[in-house]
């Protein structure tokens, strides 16, 4: 199913291609579903008609590339303004329940080090071990916003 795709998206790419369009394309199904293309002809394979495709450089040029797409939603500047704010304030929430995450995370690695009974080991060593990790992922999480937020004010 993977290979069907890439082998569709390959022959996409060759035909969005003018030069290539023209070219001569082959294609074979053999008894096991598989799909084949190929630029010359091979046993089995029949030739695919392909019809040009329009280019937009003919219609477009008039268009400067930086212009937006007619359909373009349009936000006026508080809009944009305001959603910028909340977007800040629920990162700042985030950070915040994660920095909070992150304090009970630690605390639950330093208790899960130290074992109960004799015995348990194993049970212990398993809990600080998981422990950890989850102090490492409020870590990452923590990063991330902050990065997020620095973005945010740029």
């Amino acid at each position: 199913m993977i290979m069907k795709k890439i082998l569709s998206l390959c022959l996409l790419v060759v035909l969005s291609d003018t030069s290539v369009a023209k070219a001569e394309i082959y294609k074979r199904i053999d008894a096991d579903g598989h799909v084949t293309y190929s630029g010359t002809p091979f046993k089995g394979a029949k030739k695919i008609e392909l019809t040009p495709l329009a280019t937009e450089h003919a219609h477009n040029k008039s268009r400067k590339i930086e212009d937006e797409p007619v359909s373009f939603p349009k936000v006026d500047a508080e809009t944009q303004k305001d959603r910028d704010n909340a977007r800040k304030q629920i990162l700042e929430a985030e950070l915040t329940a994660e920095e909070k995450a992150l304090s009970e995370a630690l605390d639950d690695a330093k208790e899960g080090g130290v074992p109960v009974a004799q015995g348990n080991e194993k049970k212990v060593s398993e809990a600080n071990l998981a422990a950890q990790k989850r102090v490492q992922m409020h870590e990452k999480n923590i990063e991330a916003l902050r990065i997020e937020l620095s973005n945010s004010s740029k």
